[in-house]
């Protein structure tokens, strides 16, 4: 009989995906693939909309309702309600408006709490952030296992990214929440890892924030807009710290004295992304009638037979990832000393992953497009790097911008 431990429920067919001949693509965690009906969307956006249009696209085509339009379908796969979700601007500034917002809350606290796992461009912003108040607020960075016990009454915000861009571990959103509002301290998730990769319920979690990118499991395009999560409780009495004139409740009012809009609406700021974002909305639609616990059983199945190939054919390598897939996000990594040559290796041979400093070769795991039969090829091609010791080939040694 075949084998069928690892055998993924087939989601969606690599047909509505662009993805190059002869390569393997497990980088999807980082920058997802083109959607092949994004192109023939955005090309009518700028020849219909934007062309013939012009100004009247603000209301012909409805862009100015599309950063609230697009937050509901994000919304529908992070488990929040209609009208608590927006888009617009980048992850950073989300961080900055959600953190902002956290501390307003809470302005009897000083300590805004994260961990060394998370993206070091959230602890960037809350840093700048901090300084700029200039209140004597302390930003307080522990070890991934320590931030329940770091929560005490001095506590404003907890600022977390679920899931570690290194390797994959995941926090118990629930349980952590359930640790900060006992402390009397305001929940921040980032959610750039989660959103897409599997189930995420904002409304169960009860957290007061979540922000995230849409360049990655959601497969926006690089440079995708991000976007904000507000319970939908506090939607209405939020105070943006970033007043701009798309948050304003009458932004063709031209009043020079600034007036938040209702509800989530308060937490745009500029002029939205259209071109961007309407690729966005575009591949969106793949996920229509997709259900993310499938997802979810897919990818474990992925990475569970991925973590297997691997151990038993590239003994060079060390797991890095939590081996529990119940604590690691839809991503697998390994760590190896030459992890950097080795990725470029693997990349020129058509398999792509990439590397994070300073030892960590990452594979992300999406179902939509990858199978099985993937797998197996990607430890093949693996396999040969590391044995062979191509990675020694000094072109592969010479590391770019972006690695």
């Amino acid at each position: 009989m075949p084998d069928t431990r690892h055998a993924p429920t087939p989601i969606l067919c690599k047909d509505l995906f662009h993805l190059p001949d002869g390569v393997i693509y497990l980088d999807g965690n980082s920058l997802g693939p083109l959607p092949k009906s994004v192109a023939a969307r955005t090309q009518s956006m700028l020849t219909d909309e934007w062309g013939d249009l012009l100004i009247r696209g603000w209301n012909k085509a409805d862009w100015f309702g599309q950063p609230g339009r697009v937050g509901d379908v994000v919304g529908a796969l992070i488990g929040a309600p209609v009208g608590s979700v927006v888009m617009g601007d980048t992850l950073s500034i989300k961080v900055y408006q959600a953190l902002a917002a956290a501390l307003a809350l809470r302005p009897d606290r000083k300590v805004v709490l994260s961990d060394s796992g998370n993206f070091p461009t959230d602890l960037y912003m809350a840093r700048g952030l901090l300084e700029m108040l200039g209140q004597g607020h302390e930003l307080r960075v522990v070890a991934p296992e320590e931030v329940a016990g770091a929560m005490d009454d001095t506590v404003a915000a907890a600022m977390l990214t679920e899931v570690d861009y290194r390797t994959g571990r995941r926090h118990d959103m629930a349980a952590i929440t359930r640790k900060a509002h006992d402390a009397g301290a305001v929940m921040i998730w980032d959610l750039a890892h989660s959103a897409g990769a599997f189930p995420v319920d904002m409304t169960a979690s009860n957290a007061e924030f979540a922000v995230g990118c849409t360049y990655k499991y959601l497969n926006g395009g690089p440079g995708a807009p991000a976007f904000i999560y507000v319970r939908p409780d506090l939607s209405d009495t939020v105070r943006p710290a970033l007043q701009g004139w798309m948050g304003h409740n009458a932004p063709f009012a031209f009043d020079l004295d600034y007036a938040p809009a209702g509800g989530i609406e308060r937490m745009r700021v500029g002029t939205p992304p259209v071109i961007q974002m309407t690729a966005l909305e575009e591949a969106l639609k793949i996920w229509d009638g997709v259900s993310m616990h499938a997802v979810r059983d897919a990818a474990v199945a992925l990475m569970e037979q991925f973590i297997e190939e691997v151990e038993a054919r590239c003994p060079q390598l060390t797991l890095a990832s939590p081996r529990d897939p119940a604590q690691r996000g839809s991503q697998v990594s390994f760590r190896f000393a030459e992890g950097y040559a080795a990725m470029q290796a693997l990349i020129d041979r058509g398999v792509i992953g990439d590397f994070r400093a300073p030892d960590i070769m990452r594979f992300g795991f999406t179902p939509l497009y990858l199978d099985a039969g993937d797998v197996t090829a990607a430890v093949d091609v693996l396999d040969d790097v590391l044995s062979n010791e191509l990675w020694r080939d000094e072109k592969y040694r010479a590391k770019a911008r972006v690695t």
